[in-house]
């Protein structure tokens, strides 16, 4: 027997098949002409440091590879609040992107209250690399390993101090870590930067200091300073003879900087896949590698459910770090 369409059949028909076909053309629409113009990346800070250096890197690379040009705008200020923000109010299209650290993590953590929330303006892109701090003592202390070193500071309470390159930071956050972890209690010393940090530890005025490998493996070299561990889980390929604090005593010990790329959270699900995509290949370049090797930097390449994940947990565990220690940024 024969079924008999009304009209009204028939348009329910017709909006059924454009629900299947139409819709999902417009959604892939967008992302099938991506990219087709330059985009831009807005870095916090200001030009020559490592996170400035190694998102020109990988963005080159990807932007070679589209065959479109890759703009780094630095904007620093406002403990990166000020590029975040910008980016999460730009247009959501893929084309304005934020080079997020290890900095944004800790504004998370932080009690004082925000301009940006990265978990709910920014959605996370890639983990483009990690750059792990290194445990450096004057080298007049008469300590060779993390073990000598803590046996020294806990028999004289007190009488040691670190540097940091500012208050609420990854070097003070690190400090504050080995304080916890080793059961010692050295006395925090903020510095307005990591280079003045660096030269008052070299001259005996502080202890210690979890400077970045570029800052200061150049004053390990000349024998200025005294390597003692790095912070990351495993050994920096910028010289692997230097052990992990986790392995000279402090297991699970991990205070890295990190850098990554997020977009404004409504982009489409599509164009963030594609950028994810495009980082995953510039990671795999093996000159891209050796840059960043060269810059004491280690890639990461992952999926973005790595990178979310990464993010919570770099959050948690900091705010925990911050109200044991009570830090608070004016």
């Amino acid at each position: 027997m024969p079924v008999i369409l009304t009209r009204r059949d028939t348009l329910r028909s017709a909006a059924a098949l454009a629900s299947t076909l139409i819709v999902p053309g417009l959604a892939g629409a967008q992302s099938a002409r991506f990219p087709n113009k330059s985009w831009r990346v807005l870095v916090p800070y200001a030009a020559g440091g490592t996170v400035d250096f190694v998102s020109r890197l990988v963005t080159q690379k990807m932007g070679n590879a589209w065959g479109q040009s890759a703009v780094v705008e630095n904007r620093p200020g406002g403990a990166t609040n000020i590029a975040a923000e910008a980016v999460a109010r730009s247009a959501p299209d893929g084309y304005t992107l934020f080079a997020a650290s290890r900095a944004n993590a800790i504004n998370a953590a932080l009690p004082k209250k925000q301009p940006i929330d990265i978990r709910r303006d920014l959605v996370p892109i890639a983990l483009l690399a990690e750059v792990p701090n290194v445990l450096v003592i004057n080298a007049q202390v008469p300590a060779k390993t993390v073990a000598e070193f803590i046996a020294l500071v806990k028999a004289k309470p007190g009488a040691f101090s670190y540097a940091s390159a500012g208050t609420g930071g990854s070097t003070h956050i690190a400090g504050e870590l080995f304080n916890s972890m080793a059961g010692v209690d050295t006395v925090h010393v903020p510095y307005k930067g990591g280079s003045q940090a660096a030269v008052d530890v070299i001259s005996g005025q502080v202890a210690m200091y979890f400077g970045t490998m570029p800052s200061v493996m150049p004053h390990v070299k000349s024998g200025k300073l005294r390597a003692l561990a790095v912070t990351s889980e495993k050994r920096s390929d910028v010289d692997p003879s230097i052990p992990t604090l986790s392995e000279s005593g402090l297991a699970g010990f991990r205070e890295t900087s990190w850098i990554g790329l997020m977009a404004p959270a409504a982009t489409p699900p599509d164009i963030v896949a594609m950028l994810h995509q495009s980082v995953q290949a510039a990671l795999a370049d093996p000159d891209l590698k050796a840059q960043m090797v060269a810059q004491g930097a280690n890639t990461l390449p992952g999926s973005r459910a790595d990178f979310i994940s990464f993010l919570e947990r770099d959050i948690a565990s900091t705010a925990r770090i911050v109200e044991k220690a009570k830090i608070t940024v004016e």
